[in-house]
């Protein structure tokens, strides 16, 4: 493993405070542990009021040649994935270092056949095969820009991406496969690209015997061009700071945004974060469940894994097929040792506790983490004690799609656990409390906006095509900070707990409330498997509290779950944190990535007409089931 692995608790205050003194000395000596064709002039240059951001400011190198080049001496025969089919009856396959590279190496090829180079922008819109990762890094060997399109979106919404990166070239597959549900991948594709003019090539992996339609000049199948290629293909030389991908989230407007990272800095943060976070192990198996669709995937499945030249588990699958055991029967069947999921699929799992009766083994687990939102107390005790078995951290993980990697975490087994906070800053990250007024709260056992005050190497350096979106969107709230967005509490110890994003902060009588923290409090009622809160308007109070609930059974009567609830958030916070309105639901409105939609929760809230179908919900399209909407208008109260 790498040189820059922290081993206890001492020694990351030890290293976290040499990072505050002296970053660029700290991450100059991170980044001396990689492969360069030629070092930095400048280790960094930046002004978060432009913003500019320059890490290791001229050096070359290329990203897939500190994966490969740099690992195959010790690593060509070492596994680098267990691809886990969405069917478990279907044919698992192990890929080596060695394996992956000559894969990596013809469809790189494959690129360049076609005419793609150093700067263009290539779409991937792919289910969770090992095609996805093999298509990425060979992106990323000849220079190309990235931008995977999770493979669920609609065809407009993947439109509007191929056209805002003006991609020439795109990869996909004839169907997709989703638990007992089949997609036709490609005539979504033939639909989106109508309005396409950029996209000049589709490459199509055949993942079935299901025919697809085939437009002359245009589309092709992967396998039969790859089989063509050379299985040598040397690497483009990149400047640190040209663009790796581009991956977009969505915005306030409705607009996605083009987050884009760059080579040089991206590939030493998510190295040294992955590294430390799942203080990963020669010889351990990890598993992220993300989709790499999302930021996780990106550097928690290929890029942070592979440069530390780990063995990971890639799923295809759902949680719950072919049986709602089927997490737990991964972990045993490849003895995972770090998993990685959101508290999304963890509170689905919590309600089919019959599968741990099966008694599954999961000894071989030693860290385990969540992402993409807090973490309830009830859903955090049960990880805890039911998939840990009590022995195992929880690295509960604070980062964005904007940051590259994680923030805020513990570090495997060292650091102190709090359930519900995510922890300390991780080393080179500056960290700051801001009030209304924008002045830095440096007590102990307070809470305002989560801000940073010195760059890092792995975040954004702009939106692509529109960089002053970037700049009011990051950096203009306060001036010569990056604004997270996100509210946040320190304990007394200078551990963090995010409170939810600003936005989502509810003012009740002057008194501040986070979302999560009202959640937590009503996720507590023992029948409730989930729930949201958003304020609206109040005359009196200035807003009340909504709370979009979601119960374990439909057969619960709702009065005595009301009362129930309310006795939970009165006993976890106070009266005043009491919800006004309690809406039972079927389900909430969330994004693929497991993310509740919030915008769409307040407009309902806030709405007392009777023309809430004319309410302008903005972008839909990262939902699972926009159907969702209607229902939740429908009981509206």
């Amino acid at each position: 493993m790498s040189d820059f692995q922290i081993n206890s608790f001492k020694e990351y205050q030890e290293e976290y405070n040499k990072s505050i003194v002296n970053p660029e000395q700290f991450w100059e000596n991170i980044a001396e542990d990689f492969i360069w064709k030629s070092k930095w002039d400048k280790v960094l240059e930046w002004n978060f009021s432009e913003p500019k951001i320059k890490w290791f400011k001229n050096a070359k190198f290329n990203i897939t040649e500190n994966i490969f080049e740099r690992n195959l001496p010790e690593k060509a025969n070492e596994i680098a994935y267990h691809w886990e089919p969405n069917n478990p009856v279907d044919k698992q396959k192990s890929y080596t270092y060695n394996e992956l590279f000559i894969e990596v190496q013809k469809c790189a090829n494959l690129l360049k056949s076609y005419g793609v180079k150093k700067g263009d922008r290539v779409g991937l819109y792919m289910p969770m095969i090992i095609e996805l990762p093999i298509a990425v890094l060979a992106c990323a060997r000849i220079g190309a820009i990235h931008s995977v399109v999770f493979a669920g979106f609609s065809a407009n919404a993947l439109a509007d991406r191929l056209n805002d990166a003006e991609a020439v070239f795109l990869f996909t597959s004839n169907e997709l496969f989703r638990g007992a549900k089949s997609m036709d991948v490609k005539s979504l594709v033939d639909e989106a690209l109508k309005n396409c003019p950029t996209v000049k090539n589709v490459a199509v992996v055949e993942i079935s015997e299901k025919t697809y339609n085939k437009v002359p000049n245009r589309d092709f199948s992967y396998q039969k061009e790859l089989a063509k290629q050379s299985v040598i293909c040397p690497a483009e030389i990149m400047d640190a700071e040209d663009p790796l991908f581009i991956l977009y989230t969505s915005g306030s407007t409705g607009k996605p945004k083009g987050v884009v990272h760059s080579c040089g800095g991206y590939m030493v943060y998510t190295a040294y974060t992955f590294s430390n976070v799942f203080q990963y192990k020669k010889g351990d198996i990890y598993w992220c469940t993300a989709d790499i669709g999302w930021i996780t995937g990106h550097s928690y499945i290929i890029y942070g894994p592979l440069l530390c030249g780990a063995s990971s588990v890639l799923f295809e699958g759902i949680p719950t097929f072919p049986h709602n055991g089927r997490f737990w029967e991964v972990i045993d069947k490849y003895k995972v040792n770090q998993f990685y999921t959101a508290p999304t699929a963890i509170r689905a799992l919590m309600a089919c506790d019959d599968t741990l009766s099966k008694n599954p083994s999961l000894k071989s687990l030693k860290v385990l983490g969540t992402v993409g939102e807090p973490i309830n107390e009830e859903a955090w005790q049960w990880y805890f004690k039911n998939i840990g078995k009590a022995n195992c951290p929880i690295v509960d993980t604070w980062w964005q799609t904007e940051t590259g990697g994680i923030m805020i975490s513990g570090l495997g087994n060292l650091s102190p656990q709090k359930p519900t906070f995510a922890g300390y800053p991780l080393p080179g990250i500056q960290a700051v409390l801001l009030d209304q007024e924008g002045n830095e709260i440096n007590e102990n056992d307070q809470e305002g906006y989560l801000c940073v005050k010195f760059p890092w190497p792995g975040m954004l350096r702009t939106t692509y095509g529109d960089h002053e979106r970037c700049r009011h969107t990051y950096f203009s709230n306060y001036k010569n900070y990056y604004f997270t967005g996100d509210g946040a509490k320190r304990d007394e110890n200078g551990m963090f707990r995010i409170i939810g994003r600003v936005d989502d902060v509810i003012n009740v009588s002057g008194h501040r409330f986070g979302t999560a923290e009202i959640e937590n409090a009503i996720n507590k009622a023992e029948n409730v498997i989930e729930s949201a809160v958003v304020g609206y308007p109040h005359p009196i109070k200035g807003q009340s509290i909504y709370a979009f609930v979601k119960l374990d059974s439909s057969e619960n009567e709702l009065e005595i779950e009301r009362s129930y609830i309310l006795d939970c958030v009165v006993n976890e916070i106070g009266k005043i944190a009491v919800p006004e309105k309690i809406q039972f639901v079927d389900d909430l409105p969330k994004t693929r990535s497991g993310k509740i939609m919030r915008r769409i929760l307040r407009k309902i809230a806030e709405s007392d007409s009777d023309n809430q179908q004319e309410n302008n919900f903005g972008d839909t399209s990262t939902l699972i089931d926009p159907s969702v909407v209607d229902k939740l208008i429908a009981g509206k109260l």
